[in-house]
């Protein structure tokens, strides 16, 4: 165990947990929501410091990132344990075990040792995702220092409940982010999340203040967050407080932990989504989980040129030149955009 950062310390031994927006206080022998910080006689400590529970080496496009180094790959890892209870978590074997899986013997991977094994993959980026990076931050913000003195890029995969303090400490060294805007309800989080929308709303207006890249997950679910009127309202939104390049991923809901009585989102249901998005003035809206669409390539705002072709999380032809367009020139949004390519 390690002490946490992003708490205070109050009467009777208990404590005030300030690094995610839930803000949990702690009695003495407890838990927060996360499963592992624990208030131990009046000092906060984290059990998953270097507890990796998952690590590959991905396609960034698998983040989903389709505006930051595209074609490049990132190397991935996660601890146990998450802040929300999404009834509908494709990983919740490791991020909603976290009790369970921290009584077992984890590899424990050094920060030192993730940058090496990242750079001896010919990884261009080490990406915290698969659970929820804010929960093990004393972890990635150690990690992502020394990956910048790398040169290596870093990228959160996360749910976007992040205080701002604990944000502004690792915005330095953190590059990109993909946020789950997991709907546009305040009924929708708080029923099926177990979150505020309001609290993620101010977490991504902190990510764009900061200046770090975002691309934004809407994973679509029957009957649930994927009427017209709330998409509607979720990409003015995006656009209003993101601007019009900012990436939409619009993906396809597959039943899956708790949620089992809602069926697979009809495709018809994303390419709706995808125009709803486009209507609205976004410029880049792709659609998810279903390989071989035209909704996974991208094409130049300005003249429509095929820019990029993927199928699934591969990239089958990219034709950027030096970040533009080869036919009219235009600027492509995002990071990196000239990297791997002519």
């Amino acid at each position: 165990m390690r002490e946490a950062r992003f708490y205070e310390k109050c009467p009777d031994r208990v404590v005030l947990c300030r690094l995610c927006r839930h803000r949990c206080r702690i009695v003495p022998s407890g838990r927060g929501i996360c499963a592992v910080r624990e208030n131990r006689d009046g000092t906060l400590y984290t059990h998953s410091y270097g507890h990796v529970v998952a690590e590959h080496v991905d396609p960034v496009e698998k983040k989903p990132l389709f505006h930051f180094q595209p074609g490049s790959r990132s190397y991935s890892i996660a601890t146990p344990g998450c802040n929300f209870r999404c009834l509908h978590c494709q990983n919740y074997s490791i991020s909603q075990c976290a009790g369970e899986l921290l009584r077992h013997e984890l590899p424990e991977l050094p920060p030192e040792r993730v940058v090496e094994r990242a750079m001896a993959a010919g990884c261009s980026s080490i990406s915290y995702t698969y659970t929820e990076p804010t929960i093990f931050f004393e972890y990635a913000c150690d990690i992502a220092a020394l990956a910048h003195e790398q040169g290596l890029k870093n990228i959160f995969v996360t749910n976007g409940y992040i205080t701002d303090e604990a944000l502004a400490a690792i915005a330095p060294y953190l590059d990109g982010a993909n946020i789950d805007l997991k709907g546009f309800s305040e009924q929708f989080y708080r029923e099926v999340v177990g979150a505020r929308l309001a609290e993620v709303l101010a977490t991504i207006r902190s990510y764009r203040r900061l200046g770090i890249w975002v691309e934004i997950t809407t994973l679509l679910i029957p009957g649930l967050n994927d009427d017209a009127a709330q998409l509607q309202e979720l990409t003015s939104f995006i656009v209003r407080e993101l601007g019009i390049d900012t990436p939409w991923h619009v993906s396809r809901f597959f039943p899956t932990y708790r949620l089992l009585d809602r069926p697979p989102t009809p495709v018809s249901t994303l390419h709706r989504a995808r125009e709803i998005g486009r209507q609205a003035g976004l410029r880049y809206v792709y659609e998810g989980n279903t390989p071989g669409g035209e909704g996974e390539n991208t094409r130049c705002p300005a003249c429509s040129e095929l820019i990029i072709e993927r199928y699934g999380f591969a990239v089958v032809s990219n034709r950027l030149t030096n970040g533009h367009c080869p036919t009219c020139r235009a600027v492509i949004a995002g990071v990196d955009m000239g990297h791997g390519a002519p």
